[in-house]
């Protein structure tokens, strides 16, 4: 289950985050790439661009759900 007090800070503000579960598996890349990607220099994948509409936010849900660390949260923002 993800955990907000563990969202790594190089995600963009908003609603989705990857926490420092995350294993680098590129699973919410290949899924959302308009989303997510690979920060390089911590070795973890991250939110760099939030959805702005429901097929967006959706497209992110999908990456979430699939994701098998369960390291992408919704916080309430």
């Amino acid at each position: 289950m993800p955990n907000i007090e563990d969202r790594l800070p190089q995600n963009v503000s908003g609603r989705f985050y990857v926490d420092s579960s995350c294993i680098d598996c590129d699973l919410c890349r290949g899924n959302a790439p308009d989303f997510f990607r690979r920060d390089d220099e911590i070795g973890y994948s991250i939110v760099f661009r939030q959805p702005v509409t429901e097929a967006e936010f959706q497209i992110c849900v999908e990456a979430q759900d699939g994701c098998p660390t369960e390291s992408i949260g919704q916080s309430s923002q």
